[in-house]
């Protein structure tokens, strides 16, 4: 499994940063550079909680059944 950016945040990070980013968007109280940059985060931390999704349906999908019992399998980088 390839190795996160330190920069990048983890799901629940990223998903708690962008509702707060909603949130003060909804507000109306920013300027419009202000809206442009939260809204490009917003895209950033989209990306992220997408990928993080994704991630963890393939973590999911790699069980399998081996005499009975489910085991997690490593998933192999797609780099190697």
């Amino acid at each position: 499994m390839a190795k996160k950016s330190s920069t990048q945040p983890d799901f629940e990070a990223a998903l708690a940063e962008l509702e707060k980013i909603v949130e003060k968007m909804e507000s109306g109280e920013q300027t419009l550079e202000e809206a442009l940059k939260s809204f490009q985060r917003g895209i950033e931390l989209t990306r992220a909680c997408q990928q993080g999704l994704k991630d963890a349906e393939q973590r999911v999908e790699k069980l399998v059944s081996k005499n009975g019992e489910l085991v997690a399998e490593p998933l192999r980088d797609e780099d190697e």
